[in-house]
């Protein structure tokens, strides 16, 4: 369980050769996501369903439309949340739920992002009924008590100080999210500040599952090796009785435009300094996604980019350095990140690093650069089509995001007309110079890095 950030699953070579085929040669690649059948219950509860013969895998999730962004009083809920799933029901003892799958050999997990709260099985056909069964268990009888929070609150606190109060890495992201968000809640970590998670009542637990665990925020997602139709019957039957909520609020903040560079430093007793900078971009299904994207692989996607060969090859000032176009369903960041090397100027690596992104904006792109970074993102969107999950995840992710399910043959059309101008006007309008948040991780003057 934790949360987790999106990402294509990796392929093996004989497949990533076919697919690389087809996407050169433009062929029609059948997509099962167009075959999904969508059933609404009376109670509001979305299921979508596909049956894929491809693999002898189910793949089953909940997607909860909740994640930190819709938190008020306390930070963290949905996170803490994710956990409390696992902690038993009137019916079954804790960790139960997860023991009944994988003794039969399945999968189970979950993970809570700063929009979503996803829950998922992978198993093989004759598992998907129990399996709908303990969903449906966990959904109506969840047991919130005052031992059941203590516990989970301790490893919520453990995850924190593990993943974030003890790691450069996560003292730079956290500080970057709320120095490029000052008002919409995406400022907040998912796992919560320390203060909130160690002050959560009860109470304000069982308000918040009552809320935003009624069957008209769920959205069910079934892809796999099985038969709609019973899985479908036993869907009504085990979720039909919950009851839809009154009312879901939402959180109304937006983020006002930035108008000017921010700059913050972060000390921390870390063995070598780390660049962190952000700006603001798009949210989710906007018309330039795709020309960032490819801008993002050109500029920092894996070890042949641009960041990786001047910072890290050329110029030896880092020792990794990488970025991503980050789609939100609210907002989006386009980001840049180097782990300066313990012998190197830091002044000097973000140096090269702005003036990578300057030329971005400056220079069109090489064509042979713009054919190899497209080409890159269409296998992996193809890729995706190789695991039920991940054909699962992004189904979910369509639906409860942008509210329809896009076609690939419309995304692969859409990276295809990615030109070289429009990667550099999306960098002239995205990434400006005032328009960025700038984080440096450095140790405190005169503090020994640890060993």
């Amino acid at each position: 369980m934790g949360s987790r950030a999106r990402a294509f699953p990796s392929a093996p070579a004989v497949l990533l050769g076919f697919l690389l085929a087809a996407a050169a040669a433009a062929a029609d690649v059948a997509d099962p996501a167009a075959r999904t059948r969508v059933e609404t219950l009376p109670n509001g509860l979305t299921a979508l369903l596909v049956e894929d013969r491809n693999t002898p895998v189910v793949s089953f999730q909940v997607w909860v439309r909740v994640g930190s962004k819709d938190e008020s009083r306390y930070t963290g809920l949905a996170h803490l949340f994710e956990h409390m799933m696992f902690r038993g029901t009137k019916r079954l003892p804790p960790e139960r739920h997860g023991q009944l799958i994988q003794a039969r050999g399945g999968r189970v997990n979950a993970y809570t992002t700063r929009d979503v709260t996803v829950y998922f099985e992978d198993v093989t056909a004759e598992t998907l009924p129990l399996v709908i069964d303990l969903e449906a268990e966990r959904f109506a009888n969840l047991r919130v008590t005052e031992e059941t929070l203590a516990s989970e609150r301790e490893v919520v606190l453990e995850e924190r100080r593990l993943r974030t109060e003890t790691r450069p890495e996560g003292q730079a992201f956290e500080a970057l999210l709320a120095l490029a968000f000052q008002s919409h809640p995406y400022r907040w970590p998912v796992i919560g500040w320390r203060s909130d998670v160690e002050a959560v009542s009860v109470e304000a637990c069982r308000d918040f599952f009552r809320t935003y665990y009624a069957p008209d925020n769920l959205v069910l997602v079934v892809v796999g090796d099985f038969e709609a139709e019973p899985a479908l019957a036993r869907i009504r039957r085990r979720f039909g009785a919950l009851e839809a909520a009154s009312a879901i609020p939402r959180n109304p903040t937006r983020e006002p435009e930035q108008r000017g560079e921010r700059q913050a430093t972060v000390q921390f007793e870390a063995r070598a300094p780390i660049l962190a900078a952000a700006w603001h971009a798009p949210p989710a299904g906007h018309a330039d996604a795709e020309a960032l994207d490819v801008a993002s692989q050109i500029l920092s996607a894996g070890r042949s980019s641009r960041l990786y060969r001047r910072l890290v090859y050329e110029e030896r000032q880092a020792l990794a350095a990488h970025g991503a176009y980050w789609e939100l369903q609210q907002a989006g960041l386009f980001y840049a990140w180097a782990d300066v090397r313990p012998d190197a100027s830091l002044e000097r690596a973000e140096s090269l690093l702005f003036g990578e992104i300057a030329r971005l904006r400056e220079q069109p792109v090489a064509p042979e650069e713009l054919a190899r970074a497209k080409r890159q993102l269409e296998v992996a969107l193809l890729a995706g089509l190789e695991r039920t999950s991940s054909l699962a995840s992004r189904i979910g992710s369509d639906w409860v995001l942008l509210g329809r399910i896009r076609p690939l043959e419309e995304r692969l059309a859409a990276y295809r007309r990615v030109s070289a101008e429009d990667v550099q006007r999306v960098a002239r309008a995205y990434l400006q110079d005032a328009r960025r948040s700038v984080i440096r991780v450095v140790a405190p003057a005169g503090a020994v890095a640890p060993p």
